[in-house]
């Protein structure tokens, strides 16, 4: 069974698609909200496994909302937008639903749901939702541009200030998130404070060299280099067991 939650800021638009989902036992509606904010204490507080969220609301879009989120839920936007100015924004959701609604697309996305569960479950979800585990995705914003990430895809975060900045494929965005911050929702044992301004993923290390005063340097899968601090070396070695 998936719990489900419906934001967006038409009535209407919410009723059709509750209407819509009646035929779908396997997913029931526990909440609803109408903006940004209420959306972001509901799937706090309910804990939903699937968000319809429209991207167009008054005050912050759907896209604002999900880059404050801890966590991306699995989410299917239903939205006016056309499918061009979709493709714009890069996002790589689970889906898109065109509204109206046509029964036969939910049935699509609702279908996709499941299988990336299957896949998750597959792989060992997480059990403990206060860690992050690296088969969780994050959603990033940047600008016009946004992403779902899988955490290990993510080889470096790097504090920019109150930002940090993720390292993925080509990309380099900023998140509004703290090192501290970052380094306790992670899992350590695949990401490793290296120094005060670097967390790195354990499985994105290409080589390892010995560096000044006892410390070490990193070269990771996409060529950045990270040193690793002499206090965190003595822990580093230790985890690696070099």
């Amino acid at each position: 069974m998936h719990k489900a939650i419906i934001i967006d800021d038409e009535r209407l638009a919410r009723n059709e698609l509750k209407k819509l989902l009646q035929d779908f036992p396997e997913v029931e509606v526990i909440g609803e909200a109408t903006n940004a904010n209420e959306g972001i204490d509901k799937i706090e507080t309910l804990n939903p496994d699937i968000v319809f969220l429209d991207i167009q609301m008054p005050g912050k879009t759907g896209f604002d909302m999900l880059s404050e989120l801890e966590l991306a839920p699995h989410v299917i936007f239903v939205t006016a937008y056309d499918e061009y100015a979709l493709k714009a924004f890069e996002v790589n959701a689970l889906d898109y639903l065109m509204k109206p609604v046509e029964p036969k697309r939910l049935a699509d996305a609702l279908m996709k749901v499941k299988q990336k569960d299957e896949e998750e479950e597959f792989s060992g979800g997480n059990v403990n939702r206060s860690l992050l585990c690296e088969h969780d995705q994050v959603f990033v914003k940047d600008g016009e541009r946004c992403w779902f990430v899988k955490l290990s895809e993510v080889r470096l975060f790097e504090s920019v200030g109150n930002y940090a900045k993720v390292f993925f494929a080509t990309n380099k965005p900023l998140i509004l998130k703290s090192l501290n911050s970052l380094e306790e929702r992670l899992d350590d044992k695949v990401f490793f404070r290296a120094n005060r301004k670097h967390i790195v993923n354990l499985r994105m290390i290409d080589k390892i060299e010995p560096y000044f005063n006892g410390g070490l340097l990193l070269e990771l899968i996409g060529g950045e280099k990270v040193e690793v601090s002499r206090r965190q070396a003595v822990k580093f070695k230790e985890m690696m067991s070099l």
